[in-house]
């Protein structure tokens, strides 16, 4: 069977906002502590207590913000205990994660020096759970206000006189759950209350973002859109968009299912309930088009990815997982749907960035080695989409197979263009047969002026210190000249990368 993708050049769409390949960092096991912090006396390479050869493999990404300090964490966090000297911090119970005790000497300072290390913009998911509205209040006010405020005043005896531009803040996290167990309307109540005193300071706009639902929890987006004034005569809302989080996983909450051995039911198991998303975020739009046919509101999905049982021998609190090449097509299935609901979906965070979920990066406690996963290699093939124009694909002839009830379409493509080139990105996620894909391509004439391809020989392969390559890109000859555009021959578990030239 052939694939037909049909892509009109010339009728661009929603820009993909850079924003949507967001990450996450959360205090949790390895991610901040042996992940981005490691501290100015550690024995590896760092600036300023933060790991230099992580700083620059995520600028390699071009990553466009950063969310922390949580997830579950936030609503127990308190800023002020992150602030000052840091021998003088006060210490913690991480009690969401793993029961440690932890020192406080990465905080508010450490972050932002992150970002801007990063060039990323920072996303603060601030306390509702166990904090105060003026615990809240006076966070927006010690990073973003320039004037001699009391904590403005208190950011300069802490070393750094001017203020941050902090762009985007979360009003709690996960408040149907751990953020506090709460009822829908309850936390609708608290969130208007709650963004009320995150306000614009000194020039910084603030885009506050509030708990949405879980999956398909349906009955939580009408509550909280419900809680809007009218979004058509009077735009003028508490806050700007809400949160989704999903997350794939092949079992249960008490078994998720194996990171590396799994068998090829699983393999489509994992790719079908990842596709759910696309449902999950039709039909949460469909929800909020109700309310807002305008899409004023945004939606941001800032949890997402693979979630499976802990490597053996680790701490089970740590959620450190290892990361195949079909975590790098479940991320693959992600992009597509973020793309496709461009007008709506404005932004989106993997967890985690470091050592914790599908993450990006794996730091090795034993070597010190880097260790880039597919997933990373995922995002960095798909830079080129970063606020590009999206372009509509229709697909015909699509191998599909049943797979946990539902149907799987086994290729996925997706398309989007700048000035004078567009980039399409193609997954193959039939596991043993490969496929061939005729890109029809309407408007201006096109060429391909590169591609490449991230596969393996095995689904399961994995990139490990000792093999830091085993799946990574390379350049791809399977992209030819075809009567009506391009030919690109698929392998079996494998995502491709086109870039082409428009005249």
């Amino acid at each position: 069977m052939t694939t037909t993708a049909i892509i009109n050049l010339d009728l661009p769409g929603p820009v993909i906002s850079r924003h949507v390949y967001g990450h996450f960092a959360e205090h949790l096991g390895r991610c901040v502590y042996g992940g981005f912090w490691v501290g100015e006396d550690a024995n590896v390479p760092n600036i300023r207590g933060l790991r230099a050869d992580v700083v620059e493999a995520l600028r390699a990404l071009r990553i466009p913000n950063l969310r922390w300090p949580g997830g579950c964490f936030a609503d127990t966090y308190h800023w002020r205990d992150g602030v000052g000297p840091r021998e003088r911090r006060p210490r913690m119970v991480n009690s969401h994660w793993g029961d440690v005790v932890e020192d406080n000497s990465f905080g508010t300072h450490e972050f932002l020096d992150l970002c801007e290390l990063l060039g990323a913009q920072p996303y603060v998911s601030a306390n509702v759970g166990s904090g105060s509205v003026r615990e809240m209040a006076e966070w927006v006010e010690y990073l973003t206000r320039a004037d001699d405020s009391p904590m403005a005043a208190l950011r300069r005896e802490h070393g750094r006189d001017r203020p941050w531009r902090v762009p985007f803040w979360g009003i709690g996290n996960e408040s149907w759950g751990c953020g506090g167990n709460m009822r829908a309307e309850q936390y609708a109540s608290l969130a208007r209350h709650y963004s009320t005193f995150v306000r614009d300071q000194c020039g910084n706009e603030v885009y506050r973002i509030a708990v949405g639902p879980s999956d398909g929890d349906y009955a939580w987006t009408e509550t909280m859109m419900r809680s809007f004034d009218d979004l058509v005569a009077n735009p003028a809302a508490p806050f700007q968009a809400l949160s989704l989080h999903h997350y794939t996983m092949t079992g249960s909450w008490s078994d998720k299912g194996a990171a590396t051995r799994f068998t090829e039911d699983e393999w489509y198991v994992a790719l079908s309930r990842a596709s759910r998303i696309e449902e999950y975020l039709t039909r949460h739009s469909t929800v909020m088009d109700r309310y807002d046919p305008h899409r004023k509101v945004g939606l941001v999905v800032d949890e997402w990815g693979t979630w499976w049982n802990v490597e053996p021998g680790t701490d089970p609190g740590f959620l450190y997982q290892q990361n195949t090449l079909r975590d790098a097509l479940v991320a693959a299935v992600h992009f597509h749907a973020f793309h496709r609901h461009a007008d709506r979906v404005v932004m989106a965070n993997i967890a985690q960035t470091i050592n914790v979920l599908q993450a990006m990066l794996l730091t090795d406690p034993d070597s010190g080695a880097l260790v880039r996963t597919p997933t990373y290699h995922v995002f960095e093939m798909s830079t080129g989409h970063h606020d590009a124009a999206s372009l509509e694909v229709h697909l015909r002839d699509v191998p599909a197979i049943e797979s946990d009830g539902r149907e799987l379409e086994l290729v996925s493509v997706t398309a989007s263009t700048t000035e004078d080139g567009a980039l399409v990105s193609l997954a193959n996620l039939d596991i043993s047969a490969s496929v061939e894909v005729v890109l029809d391509l309407r408007g201006p004439t096109a060429r391909c002026r590169g591609a490449r391809i991230l596969t393996a020989a095995s689904p399961a392969s994995h990139n490990t210190p000792r093999t830091p390559s085993a799946v990574a890109p390379v350049a791809f000859d399977g992209v030819r000249e075809h009567p009506r555009g391009l030919l690109v021959e698929l392998p079996p578990h494998s995502y491709v990368t086109a870039e082409l030239q428009l005249t």
